[in-house]
């Protein structure tokens, strides 16, 4: 199987419209067999995950793995399912996490070294008006670069 430099198989983009992303950190993800080969298909998503500790462990919520096609085992695509994290990252992420208006949000599911990790990072939630902003910065940006385009023709 060849590995490409980037092997990330999906990412959450809602995350970045969402947040403010502070610190990364790559997590190992506990799957079952058949969910492996799903996500090495790229049939799984992020919208709407998180990730939340819970007495002490890590676990991602809301992380859907289609169930693999040749396969006929019944179980829930969006079970919660439990990362692994270094202790100390793990008190890290605890301590910030507790403080008001951060959740530990997940921003891409890859493979590495044969492995299944998750990016997570600790994000501050965009207030609305955060969000209008940005569309606007993004619109004018836009905007400018279309003048620019028309402007050599």
């Amino acid at each position: 199987m060849g590995m490409g430099k980037d092997n990330t198989v999906i990412t959450n983009r809602q995350a970045l419209r969402d947040y403010y992303i502070e610190k990364a950190y790559e997590a190992g993800i506990e799957l079952r067999g058949n969910e492996v080969k799903s996500l090495r298909n790229g049939k799984a998503n992020l919208k709407g995950s998180f990730a939340r500790i819970d007495g002490g462990e890590l676990f991602i919520f809301g992380m859907h793995i289609s169930p693999y096609e040749y396969s006929h085992e019944e179980y829930d695509p969006t079970r919660r399912r439990k990362l692994l994290l270094h202790k100390r990252e793990l008190e890290q992420l605890e301590t910030k996490s507790q403080q008001k208006g951060y959740t530990i949000v997940p921003l891409k599911v890859y493979f590495k070294r044969g492995l299944a990790k998750v990016e997570i990072a600790l994000g501050r939630g965009k207030k609305f008006y955060d969000k209008r902003r940005v569309l606007k910065e993004k619109q004018a940006k836009r905007e400018i670069e279309r003048a620019m385009r028309h402007r050599g023709k």
